[in-house]
């Protein structure tokens, strides 16, 4: 069988751009308010 393409794990992306992991760094908390105040509907993963 082919793999298919940009295959990743859950854990992997929660650990990179999950909430905690963007509240844990100060650029992180500026995504964050900036993401709330441009009115997203999801904040981060």
């Amino acid at each position: 069988m082919t793999q298919r393409t940009l295959g990743g794990t859950n854990r992997k992306q929660k650990r990179k751009s999950g909430f905690r992991a963007r509240m844990r760094t100060t650029n992180g908390r500026r995504v964050i308010t900036a993401r709330r105040k441009k009115g997203r509907h999801r904040i981060s993963v």
